[in-house]
């Protein structure tokens, strides 16, 4: 099949979702599959919701009745995960999964507030700040005391 670590989508009974993630967790933990089957997602993000005129912060599932699992897919790691309970099928025709694109899943780490780490530049310029000191005790003492400035870039 694959040999390239991608995100796949896998249809589940509604309302179950919680469940084959617990139950595909605990087959890829006891048959030693980490190195197939990497992370297992259920699309969540907050809503916020009035009710009795207090507004409270609620998960809403994304995508009902989808679990996304980033793996390798090859005979063994399609195999357990189709066979794991709960799970229908994968998305894509026939036995063939389908990848999601990295833009989908890009969008959908998004909506969920997980970014995508990016380096963060932190660059401080130094600037060299010459005083002259006047007092007459020093007539001809000057010093140079450097001054740093954040990067507005960063």
């Amino acid at each position: 099949m694959e040999s390239e670590k991608r995100w796949y989508v896998i249809h589940t009974y509604s309302g179950y979702e919680n469940k084959v993630k617990a139950n595909l967790e605990r087959k890829v933990h006891s048959l030693g599959m980490e190195n197939e089957v990497f992370n297992i997602v259920i699309p969540m993000e907050n809503e916020i919701e009035v009710k009795d005129g207090k507004k409270r912060s609620v998960q809403r599932k994304v995508f009902p009745g989808y679990v996304l699992v980033e793996m390798i897919v090859n005979d063994r790691s399609w195999y357990a995960v189709r066979n794991t309970p709960g799970v229908t099928g994968f998305v894509g025709s026939g036995t063939k999964p389908i990848p999601l694109t990295d833009e989908e899943v890009k969008q959908i780490m998004r909506s969920m507030g997980v970014e995508e780490s990016r380096p963060k530049i932190d660059l401080q310029l130094q600037q060299i700040v010459r005083l002259a000191l006047k007092a007459a005790r020093l007539p001809d003492a000057s010093a140079a005391f450097p001054k740093l400035m954040k990067n507005a870039a960063s």
